[in-house]
């Protein structure tokens, strides 16, 4: 009897993982059936700028069978930033610099510290590590827990991701109450996590290699529209990046991702009118729901959280059959009965609103005394 055969009559044992793993909580993003106006996500809800299409088009049947290398667009991305380029790192989507951030640094008796609510890739790579998660709730109105951050600072705490502006609140952290955190805690990295900074324009990347325990992560989802095909960036210091980089894989961003970006990032006309569209509409729909009486709170982003109330889940519902995709984010720390709706351009936004409105009026009887 051969050894495979030998094997088939083998008792069958369930093999576990690592105990961190088996309690990480899981993150099942609603995926699937999107063919409709797609405010469900915060990406580019048009497309992608003409050139980038131009460049993937031109990619050759050769030049697949080649692996990628990130270092001339590394190079290409530096320079757009200022920096040099041993002070940026391209990765598989803001989600893995995260994650490498998370196994260079994180280590048994370190903390991550986390204002919450907020973008839920933190908790996930943090909670696959020996570190322990430390969350500090916002106030009521969302805004940034400056002073309940600096309390809870400890020799412990090696790392703390601010998204700024955050998801899925759309607030803010002030340039000065960032480099207080800094100030306040040497020992600890300072993760600025800037996805939407397109929508914002404040930033603290000028002050990479000027603060020493800070990095900034970008992502080239959002504004630049190329969300499916992964890749985002970290910025921080060359004493930082250097660890970050013998976790990393050399080639987790691929080459059709790599000639995109060089493209996106040649093409920045494109990028400033689709941001120019996105901040219209952004403040006609907020003028409109204010018409209706739909509660929200400010927002620096390309989506606003809202406030639905108990008919949350058949708020998402009807609009859904109105072909508008949004986001439920009740399950989020104080965030019961909330939606996040992304804001695309005016003409996408004025249907949006239309749906709203048409909600509102359908179920009006029903939300007496409730949120909207």
């Amino acid at each position: 009897m051969s050894v495979t055969e030998k094997t088939i009559g083998m008792r069958a044992i369930e093999i576990q993982p690592r105990a961190r793993v088996a309690s990480m909580p899981e993150y099942h993003p609603p995926l699937g059936s999107r063919d409709r106006l797609r405010l469900d996500f915060n990406e580019n809800t048009l497309a992608c700028s003409p050139a980038v299409k131009a460049a993937v088009e031109n990619i050759t049947a050769a030049s697949l069978t080649r692996y990628p290398e990130r270092e001339p667009v590394e190079a290409l991305a530096a320079q757009y930033l200022g920096l040099s380029p041993k002070q940026v790192i391209l990765t598989n989507g803001v989600d893995e610099a995260i994650h490498v951030l998370c196994q260079a640094f994180l280590g048994a008796g370190d903390e991550l510290l986390l204002p919450v609510p907020t973008y839920t890739m933190y908790e996930i790579y943090a909670s696959a590590t020996d570190a322990t998660l430390r969350k500090v709730q916002a106030a009521a109105d969302f805004s940034f827990p400056l002073e309940a951050l600096l309390a809870a600072i400890n020799p412990k705490t090696k790392i703390i991701a601010i998204a700024n502006p955050n998801s899925p609140t759309g607030s803010v952290a002030t340039r000065q109450q960032i480099l207080a955190i800094a100030e306040a805690a040497p020992q600890t990295i300072i993760l600025v996590d800037e996805a939407y900074f397109h929508f914002y324009e404040q930033t603290m990347m000028d002050l990479i290699g000027k603060v020493p325990n800070l990095i900034v992560a970008r992502t080239f989802s959002k504004a630049y529209g190329l969300a499916s095909l992964r890749i985002g960036l970290l910025a921080g210091p060359e004493s930082l990046l250097r660890w970050t980089r013998r976790v990393l894989s050399p080639y987790s961003v691929n080459s059709v991702a790599l000639a995109a970006l060089t493209a996106a990032l040649n093409d920045q006309s494109y990028l400033e009118w689709y941001v120019g569209e996105v901040k219209q509409a952004r403040a006609e729909f907020l003028a409109g729901l204010d018409e209706l009486g739909v509660t929200y709170w400010p927002t620096e982003a390309n989506f606003v959280l809202v406030n639905i109330g108990p008919a949350h889940k058949q708020f998402v519902t009807a609009m859904r059959e109105q072909g508008i995709l949004v986001r439920d984010r009740s399950a989020d720390p104080s965030c019961e009965g909330c939606v996040r709706i992304t804001i695309g351009t005016p003409e996408q936004m004025r249907r949006a609103l239309s749906a709203v409105e048409s909600f509102i009026k359908s179920v009006k009887s029903e939300l007496s005394g409730a949120a909207l």
